[in-house]
């Protein structure tokens, strides 16, 4: 460690939050409605989609009806990726002559990509053609990144409504934030990432003569597109299998740096849009403030790890004073340490089996930031809707120290709204910790680990939390291209996705029915000091619910393997 790292790591998460506070004021912007200067250009675009679509942007919906907007368009999203990687081998744009995905493999990927998880049980450069890169991969990282914001956007409203019911129109905000948001900053990016030497070509590879005189095809694909909203919109679908430790996706420390900020970058936006739109700027800084500190807490231990000796290199007796064990970035520890506190806490996996890599504890502090709920920053919108509700359980919490009925942003929260939060927090670690405790005594699914003992529980446990967190980062040695794999962490990112999103929604339509009060004495100010470091402490107790079990589930596991071994089965 020496300053010169920890510079790196504070350049690299202050860039990203000083740029998300002018895109969160921009953000907010569209999700009012208000004008922007890109409306001269966008507004037609915008009205010929409702016009298209038969949809009155002006028509707000009740929380029921913007639930089933949103599941509804993400149904019909996964169906159209389905079929298209059923039928690439006989779909055009295929220069690489791929065949079609086997059914559990187009599940998984299908779901990965609409649920803005992005976990890949497959190699992207050998799988996937130039056309499903494009029309479904690209697309839904664009319009699941939008779904996110639009959670976000609705439970904002919800805080400025006097006895509403309407949370705004699902279709508006799905159709703007893509528009408006995304596109035009994905544009941006792509030609900067071209110019900096990433590939954009519908070539399907190139020839190169190795030093040994052998010919070798090189895989190209229009990656410079992709790698924009990849990392713009937290999803970290990669085209290459080693993501964004690929060359051809991160080539020089100037690229690594601009696409890092840009993994975080429109998550803290999120908080800023959600702040300017309920009215509660100085409480949204508070929510900030926590997901900061657990962010900068995640990269300094991560870094601290990182930079120590490797163990095995002290048990064979060779030279260990620099550890590079696990820096796929190529650019050493801080870069690393930022890279993957940065990428478990936004819900973007984006270096895929860089995580096994580290060292035991750098592993498990990834683990730990997902378990966490991905809210430092999280996912657009939906990471900032799940600091909300850890809000609302801190105040209710502080509510029952001092025998009073807690409020939040001028909104008393009942047993109702208690509830569906719990709801929304708890349907994670139950299916974290059911899944794995499955699968750790399963033979279909232990035959997918390359390890046993320990790791091998790592593998399995980090594979669903990835995936029920949304995050998509793996544990390299999970072979998870097979039917248990493939189907029971696809089934883990739905629930993961719209469990949740289905709690928030409906907490919004529960607070959105509630008068607005004036704060009063009694009301616990909730951007003060005390009230991040009460919040820090529920969130750490919740990610606990996940992470302190899961160590129990070795022995436990054991236990299980030996009543096996006695029977016989």
């Amino acid at each position: 460690m020496n300053f010169q790292g920890w510079a790196e790591i504070a350049l690299t998460l202050g860039l990203a939050i000083a740029l998300g506070w002018p895109a969160g004021v921009y953000m907010s912007r569209v999700w009012n409605g208000e004008r922007t200067w890109l409306d001269p250009i966008l507004r037609p675009v915008e009205k010929l989609f409702y016009a298209g679509c038969g949809v009155d942007p002006n028509k707000s919906q009740n929380w029921l009806g913007y639930a089933g907007a949103l599941l509804a368009f993400n149904f019909i999203g996964f169906v159209f990726v389905f079929a298209v990687l059923r039928l690439q081998g006989v779909l055009p744009l295929n220069p690489q002559g791929f065949d079609g995905l086997s059914p559990h493999l187009a599940f998984n990927t299908a779901v990965s990509f609409v649920t803005n998880t992005n976990w890949q049980s497959y190699g992207g450069e050998t799988t996937m053609s130039t056309l499903s890169q494009m029309l479904v991969l690209t697309v839904q990282n664009f319009v699941s990144a939008a779904t996110g914001a639009t959670i976000a956007a609705a439970l904002a409203r919800a805080f400025t409504a006097n006895r509403g019911e309407g949370v705004g129109n699902f279709w508006a905000d799905l159709v703007r934030t893509t528009l408006y948001v995304l596109l035009p900053m994905s544009l941006i990016l792509a030609i900067v990432l071209v110019a900096l030497g990433l590939p954009q070509t519908l070539s399907g590879g190139a020839v190169a003569t190795t030093l040994e005189g052998a010919e070798q095809k090189i895989a190209l694909f229009p990656v410079a597109s992709q790698e924009a909203i990849k990392q713009l919109g937290i999803n970290g679908g990669g085209i290459f299998n080693a993501n964004s430790a690929h060359p051809f996706e991160n080539p020089s420390p100037l690229t690594n740096l601009i696409t890092a900020v840009s993994i975080n970058m429109l998550g803290w936006a999120a908080f800023f849009a959600f702040g300017r739109t309920a009215m509660a700027r100085k409480d949204v800084r508070a929510l900030c403030a926590a997901a900061f500190i657990l962010l900068f807490a995640g990269a300094a231990a991560i870094y601290w790890t990182e930079t120590q000796a490797a163990p095995a290199l002290v048990a064979a007796g060779v030279d260990a004073s620099v550890n590079m064990e696990g820096k796929e970035l190529r650019l050493g520890g801080a870069s690393t340490a930022a890279w993957a506190a940065m990428t478990t806490g936004a819900s973007n996996g984006s270096v895929n089996g860089m995580h096994s890599s580290l060292m035991p504890l750098g592993g498990a502090v990834t683990l730990f930031l997902m378990q966490l709920g991905e809210i430092s920053p999280g996912g657009i919108g939906s990471g900032v809707a799940i600091m909300v509700v850890m809000a609302m359980l801190s105040v209710f919490v502080a509510g029952l120290m001092v025998g009073r009925t807690p409020e939040y942003l001028g909104k008393k929260i009942e047993g109702r709204e208690i509830t569906l939060a719990m709801l929304a927090v708890l349907v994670i670690p139950l299916c974290i910790l059911g899944f794995s405790a499955i699968a750790a005594v399963l033979p279909e699914a232990l035959k997918g680990l390359m390890h046993e003992g320990p790791h091998g529980l790592s593998e399995i446990l980090y594979a669903y939390t990835s995936a029920t967190a949304n995050n998509g980062s793996a544990f390299a040695g999970l072979t998870a291209n097979s039917p248990w794999w493939n189907t029971t962490l696809g089934v883990s990112m739905l629930i993961g996705r719209f469990g949740p999103v289905v709690a928030v929604l409906a907490i919004a339509g529960a607070v959105a029915a509630k008068p607005k009060l004036a704060p009063t004495t009694g009301t616990l100010p909730t951007h003060s000091s005390q009230f991040v470091g009460l919040l820090i402490g529920v969130i750490i107790i919740l990610g606990g619910l996940q992470f302190f079990p899961a160590l129990a589930l070795g022995p436990i596991v054991e236990h299980f393997q030996a009543l096996a071994a006695v029977s016989g089965s």
